[in-house]
C-alpha cells in the first residue's frame, strides 16, 4: 500500500519497452533528437504534459443558500465500484490522473484503479483498461486535504476522448470530495467490478464526480491550455446530461478540430454556485483561483465568468451581500495574480437574468456597474461581452429566448455553443 501526497511519476525502468519506442518516436515527431537515453526521453516528454480534463472539488455537504434545498447526504463508497465518464480535450500518448480528497472528513483508501477508453453509459474497451499505479502501488491513501496523482500509463487517446476512471475501495471510503454538478451519470455497483465492460445503470445514479480532480496528457506537442474559470454557467447547469455540452466542451470542439488553427487544450474550472468573494457553493473564487486556475500545467489563458451570484444569493440568504465594487475588487485581484504569471485574461460580461428566481432591480444594478468595469478595465486581453451576445433585442434585461434553458439565467445547449463560438473570436493568436 502507498501513502501518497505529493504528485509522482513512476519509474522509467516500469514502463515497457514497447512504450519506451512509442515515446522516442513521439520525441524524434515533434522534433526532439536525442534519443540516446530512453529513461530521458520519457521524462522530456512528460515535462511537455498539460492539462486536459478538469473538475473543480467542493465539499458535497455544503449548505445550499437556496429556498426549498433539502440537506445533503454524504455518500460512502464500501466494498464497492466506482466508475466516472469524461472527456477529455486534446489527446496524447500519455496520461496521468488526480485524485483529491481536500474536503473528505477521513483519508480515503483505493484498492485499485484504472483508466480505459469509454464506448458509451458504463462501457468500457476492455483491450484498452489499464491498471494505474500512485507511486508504483497498485493501492493509494489520500490524507485528508491531500491529492494525489497516479503515474503516467501509455493509453494513446485523442482529441475529445472519453474514458472512464474506475475506482475500488474495500471501504469504508466517505464521498467527501466531489464536483458535484457533473452533468455526467456515475455508475456504482457492489464488489470489485473493476474491469467489468459494463457497469449496471441505477434509477438514482448520482451525476456528480467523487475524488476525480484532474487529467494530464503527455506525448504529443505542448498544448495551450485555456481555463475556463466561473459558475454555473461555466459549469453547463441545464446542459444536456452525458452530452458534454457545456460552453468549454464546445469551445474545447472549435479548438482541437482538423481545421482549428494552434495547439489548444481546453479545461473547465467552473463551480456551479459560486461566488466572488463568499465561500459556499464552493471555495470562493478568490481563494481557489490559484489552485483551479493558474496551476493546471500548460496553462496561458484563463477566461472569468463570475459574479452573478455574488449579486444573486443575498436576495435568498439574507446575508453576505456585497457591493459591485467589491465584486470588482475580486475581479481585480484575479486578474492581478494571473498577470503576475503572465497569463492571458479574458473577463467576461455577466448574462442578462431579469426573470430568474434571485433577480432584482437593485441587483440588476450591481450587474450593470460591474459590466460597465469590465468593459473598461485595463491589464485584460480582451473582453468576452457576454452580455450583448446573449441579451434579448426587445428586453435587454432578459436571454435571448432561443438561448434560454428556460429558468432566465442558464443558457440550453444552442446558448452555451453560441458562448463558445464567441470566445473562439477572441482569443489572441
Amino acid at each position: 500500500m502507498a501513502q501518497v501526497i505529493p504528485a509522482r511519476i513512476g519509474s522509467p525502468a516500469a514502463i515497457p519497452h514497447w512504450a519506451r519506442r512509442l515515446v522516442v518516436g513521439a520525441l524524434l515527431a515533434f522534433g526532439c533528437t536525442d534519443d540516446s537515453d530512453p529513461s530521458t526521453a520519457i521524462e522530456q516528454v512528460r515535462a511537455a504534459a498539460f492539462a486536459s480534463w478538469t473538475a473543480p472539488v467542493q465539499d458535497p455537504l455544503e449548505l445550499l443558500p437556496f429556498p426549498g434545498v433539502p440537506a445533503p447526504v454524504l455518500r460512502t463508497l464500501d466494498n464497492q465500484t466506482i466508475r466516472q465518464i469524461l472527456r477529455i480535450s486534446a489527446g496524447g500518448q500519455e496520461l496521468r490522473v488526480r485524485l483529491s480528497n481536500r474536503f473528505g472528513p477521513d483519508p480515503i483508501h483505493f484498492d485499485r484503479a484504472a483508466v480505459a477508453l469509454n464506448q458509451g453509459g458504463s462501457t468500457i474497451d476492455v483491450s484498452s483498461q489499464l491498471p494505474l499505479t500512485f507511486a508504483g502501488s497498485a493501492s493509494v491513501t489520500v490524507p485528508v486535504g491531500e491529492e494525489a496523482w497516479s503515474d503516467f500509463v501509455p493509453l494513446i487517446t485523442s482529441h475529445e476522448q472519453s474514458l472512464a476512471v474506475t475506482l475500488y475501495s474495500a471501504g469504508p471510503s466517505p464521498m467527501g470530495t466531489a464536483h458535484s454538478l457533473g452533468r455526467q451519470t456515475t455508475y456504482i455497483t457492489t464488489g470489485d467490478a473493476l474491469s467489468a465492460a459494463t457497469l449496471p445503470s441505477q434509477p438514482d445514479a448520482p451525476t456528480s464526480y467523487y475524488w476525480l480532480n484532474a487529467i494530464e496528457v503527455s506525448g504529443g506537442p505542448q498544448r495551450r491550455v485555456v481555463v475556463a474559470f466561473g459558475d454555473s454557467i461555466t459549469d453547463g447547469f441545464n446542459s444536456t446530461l452525458d452530452a458534454n455540452h457545456r460552453y468549454p466542451n464546445y469551445l474545447s470542439a472549435l479548438l482541437t478540430g482538423a481545421s482549428a488553427p494552434g495547439s489548444f487544450s481546453v479545461v473547465n474550472a467552473g463551480i456551479s454556485g459560486n461566488r466572488v468573494l463568499n465561500d459556499i457553493v464552493g471555495p470562493a473564487g478568490v481563494s481557489r483561483f490559484a489552485h483551479d486556475a493558474i496551476e493546471p500545467k500548460g496553462v496561458q489563458d484563463v477566461v472569468i465568468l463570475l459574479g452573478v451570484n455574488d449579486i444573486g444569493i443575498p436576495f435568498f440568504s439574507g446575508s453576505q451581500d456585497v457591493t459591485a465594487e467589491q465584486i470588482t475588487g475580486g475581479l481585480d485581484t484575479m486578474l492581478g495574480a494571473a498577470n503576475a504569471r503572465g497569463l492571458r485574461v479574458y473577463l467576461s460580461t455577466l448574462l442578462p437574468f431579469q426573470g430568474a428566481g434571485y433577480y432584482s432591480d437593485a441587483g440588476e444594478a450591481k450587474r450593470k456597474a460591474v459590466n460597465d468595469w469590465i468593459r473598461t478595465k485595463q491589464g485584460v486581453r480582451a473582453v468576452v461581452d457576454f452580455d450583448e451576445l446573449m441579451a434579448n433585442p426587445a428586453n435587454p434585461l432578459t436571454m435571448v429566448p432561443a438561448f434560454d434553458s428556460g429558468d432566465h439565467l442558464h443558457p440550453n445547449d444552442a446558448g452555451y455553443e453560441t458562448m463558445a463560438g464567441a470566445v473562439e473570436s477572441v482569443l489572441a493568436p
